[in-house]
């Protein structure tokens, strides 16, 4: 049991309803204030919390040190156990049994609405890792552009497919992004051309960030993998899919893909999703050995995505859940080792697009779409195949059981014109 999750826990700081950020989340960010202060923060309810500043106050055993970052990744090198215990040390500063820290004028000084500041990209991302392991998307691409008959590859229920992709372009929520350009071929029986995307879609996609992890050489098994992940975020993975159908053969996305990814701010702990773990699906074939797992892996997450044309209101365009995942993080993280590939503190491993098995579930326009053959209405009256000029796209995601939801907020992005 971990004491930070006890259901029945709540706060003396306000939390309002149906908040992603009860004192059972206690999520990792980082701040910048508008008197210029930086540095590591959790939330509760719309409280944001100077970490620097409580620990400064002795309430913490670990070195006040670590949060006077503009990062997470020092809090990320000190391992599980640090980090489990400390959340389980902000619990019991802010829970409502704590009448001394209620009373402590100073403590309040370390508080920010969140109105108040500017949430700033909380990791320092090392290697960044993309998987394909949502079975449904990877059954509709393949009826999209193969046989229907044969939609899956011969080697995706044998392997969690994965590419390596770029991690200098993942960017944190409110960042605005430009339309990327490149290359693209309309017409099969017409040269190619070259000009501003105009199939840019977005990916619904969960991804986690791990703590460091093995020496070169060595694997992480699928018992140990939950002891190497450190959290989890909402994430975008930004998709040209005109110009990835012309560049993707033979070695995969480039252009297509490395022009931004969004992230959520906030990194809710591997510990907080712990009481929302779910059966995973039956994988048949049997896997090999490596991939073999024990108990509940799978996370049960609702997601959301909606479309925000300039100066109207949003269209919910998918409601799906990370538990459609096929193959799970701990799996996706052996696979990732299996031949002694080391992992660093930072290091950002995401889900692949997550789709449902209805419609309504689809995690991309080239589904909700279906390639473009149909069309969804916004709020304005314009309809959309894929995204426009000036759209934000916003991602939510929680996690509900038991009177306790456990959030990430948003990841919130504009897409701005082609330079």
């Amino acid at each position: 049991m971990i004491k930070a999750n006890d259901k029945n826990l709540s706060s003396w700081i306000p939390v309002p309803e149906n908040s992603d950020f009860p004192i059972q989340n206690i999520p990792f960010g980082v701040f910048k204030a508008k008197d210029g202060n930086i540095g590591v923060a959790t939330r509760i309810g719309d409280t944001v919390i100077d970490l620097f500043k409580v620990g400064q106050l002795d309430y913490f055993s670990i070195d006040a040190a670590v949060f006077n970052s503009d990062k997470l990744n020092k809090l990320m090198r000190l391992g599980k156990q640090a980090t489990r215990k400390l959340r389980d040390e902000i619990s019991a500063v802010f829970n409502t049994e704590n009448q001394e820290a209620k009373n402590n004028s100073a403590l309040k000084e370390t508080f920010y609405n969140i109105n108040e500041v500017e949430m700033l990209m909380p990791i320092e991302v090392g290697d960044y890792t993309d998987f394909y392991s949502s079975e449904q998307h990877a059954y509709n691409v393949g009826c999209m552009f193969r046989d229907p008959n044969n939609a899956l590859l011969p080697n995706w229920k044998h392997i969690p497919v994965g590419y390596h992709g770029r991690a200098s372009s993942i960017i944190a929520s409110g960042v605005p992004i430009h339309r990327p350009k490149g290359q693209q071929k309309p017409n099969d029986n017409e040269p190619p051309v070259f000009g501003p995307c105009k199939l840019l879609d977005f990916e619904l996609e969960v991804a986690f960030i791990t703590y460091d992890g093995k020496p070169l050489g060595e694997s992480i098994s699928t018992k140990e993998a939950d002891d190497y992940i450190f959290g989890m975020c909402l994430f975008n993975d930004w998709s040209a899919r005109d110009i990835q159908k012309w560049e993707y053969v033979p070695l995969g996305p480039f252009l297509a893909k490395n022009f931004a990814s969004s992230m959520s701010p906030w990194i809710v702990t591997l510990d907080a999703l712990e009481p929302f773990r779910t059966e995973s699906t039956v994988q048949d074939p049997e896997v090999f050995d490596y991939l073999k797992f024990e108990g509940n892996k799978n996370i049960d997450i609702n997601l959301q995505v909606a479309i925000q044309p300039e100066g109207t209101d949003e269209a919910v365009v998918s409601n799906s859940n990370y538990k459609y995942m096929y193959w799970n993080m701990n799996q996706q993280l052996a696979h990732h080792t299996i031949n002694g590939c080391n992992i660093k503190a930072g290091d950002m491993m995401a889900s692949g697009t997550i789709s449902g098995n209805d419609e309504s579930a689809y995690g991309s326009m080239l589904e909700i779409s279906w390639k473009g053959t149909k069309s969804v209405t916004m709020a304005d009256g314009t309809e959309r195949k894929f995204i426009a000029d000036n759209d934000t796209v916003i991602m939510r995601g929680h996690s509900e059981k038991d009177g306790v939801r456990v959030g990430f907020g948003e990841v919130v992005t504009k897409v701005l014109p082609a330079k």
